[in-house]
């Protein structure tokens, strides 16, 4: 299809969110320690993104003093969602995992007036509301020692860290390329996570390697591509486009993994994705 195509655009953004969304399937497949997994991936990620910069000729210094501290925290909380993310699949299920995640816009809402001179709005706090029946419909039991229940935290925590590494971003992203951006959060992660080698040794890599290749090698190109449909669309529209990445993700959970999804996470999905359809849309008429 030609990049002069009406179609192209929409294409791009869909195929960058199928990419993004097999971290679902791949998640749950892989049979490792989250912080294992997440140490491979990141290295694996780290080493693309410097080839692909390599051949860009972007340039890899920036000025440290003024925005060492923020990469830093950035990649810092990177780590944590990518591993609290895995544990959320591991523990529980594609749905279960996805659609805690995808409660970060929410979060959003209610972080961004402490960094910024926003006001909070009372639409915002009543969707969040809305967001928290249908994480009562997710949650399989009240009990914190039931794995799922233990799941859908480390989901909400995730999206939680992932909320607050996009607000700090939100100053800084003029004076950095995605990619590269990206590349120096994998450093930082790499690094954080190079003690896991270590104390999960004992583990057998070698089988799960390709798994591993496959998600760092799936995720890299659709933030790529993600990256890339900037261009296109504006922001508000891309929000509302990329709530299609969870359904695609447990899609593919129910096809790769036989995870049917039962009602309630159903309802609970359904209640999540509507409320954080509502959020952009609103977000798009301020």
């Amino acid at each position: 299809m030609s990049q002069n195509s009406k179609w192209y655009p929409l294409l791009l953004l869909n195929v960058s969110m199928l990419f993004s969304s097999s971290s679902g399937a791949f998640g749950r497949s892989i049979d490792l320690s989250p912080p294992l997994t997440i140490g491979y991936r990141a290295f694996i990620a780290l080493v693309l993104l410097a080839l692909y910069g390599l051949i860009q000729r972007h340039r890899f210094q920036f000025d440290l003093k003024q925005h060492g501290l923020i990469v830093f925290l950035s990649g810092i909380l990177m780590a944590i969602h990518w591993v609290l993310y895995f544990y959320a699949l591991r523990w529980g299920s594609v749905a279960i995992g996805m659609l805690s995640l995808f409660t970060y816009p929410v979060f959003t809402s209610l972080l961004e007036p402490l960094f910024f001179d926003i006001k909070w709005q009372w639409r915002h706090l009543m969707m969040s509301m809305l967001i928290i029946i249908g994480i009562y419909f997710l949650t399989p039991s009240l009990d914190i020692k039931n794995i799922s229940t233990r799941a859908l935290l480390m989901g909400l925590f995730s999206a939680f860290t992932y909320s607050l590494r996009n607000i700090l971003l939100k100053k800084k992203i003029d004076a950095f390329k995605g990619s590269m951006l990206m590349f120096y959060q994998m450093v930082i992660t790499f690094v954080l996570l190079i003690p896991t080698f270590v104390i999960y040794e004992k583990e057998d890599v070698t089988l799960q390697l390709p798994y591993i290749g496959a998600l760092a090698i799936l995720t890299t190109i659709g933030h790529t591509l993600f990256i890339n449909s900037f261009r296109y669309f504006n922001i508000s529209t891309i929000s509302i486009l990329s709530s299609i990445q969870p359904l695609l993700g447990i899609a593919l959970g129910v096809i790769f993994l036989s995870e049917i999804p039962n009602e309630h996470s159903i309802i609970g999905g359904l209640l999540i994705l509507l409320t954080c359809l509502l959020y952009t849309s609103d977000a798009a008429d301020e």
